[in-house]
């Protein structure tokens, strides 16, 4: 199944061409602009909205929970912020393993 940010090719895109791509309004993309902390589209001078790569495939993620899976709004938030804190964890435990691994190597070295 394709999806709105499988081709995404240009550094900034309007609320416009975001809110065709998921086909929604612009007033839900301002809406959830709003709800989400974490999707923070740049702004230009004039306080027109420039979504990056990025901003985009934050707002697919809110998408897919709200009106895909039928999260909530609150539920969608917690899904996202556990979905983020599990990335932490997983980070940590990488950087853990990381140094775990070299402190082997130099113990093996050692020996």
């Amino acid at each position: 199944m394709a999806h709105p940010t499988d081709n995404l090719t240009k550094r900034y895109y309007s609320i416009g061409e975001v809110a065709n791509m998921f086909d929604v309004s612009k007033s839900l993309v301002r809406f959830w602009e709003q709800e989400f902390d974490y999707l923070r589209p740049y702004k230009s001078s004039k306080g027109e909205r420039r979504f990056t790569q990025d901003n985009i495939r934050q707002f697919e993620n809110i998408y897919v929970l709200v009106k895909e899976k039928g999260f909530t709004l609150a539920g969608a938030k917690r899904m996202l912020k556990e979905q983020k804190d599990m990335l932490q964890q997983k980070k940590n435990a990488l950087q853990t393993l990381q140094r775990l691994r070299g402190f082997l190597e130099d113990l093996k070295y050692q020996v």
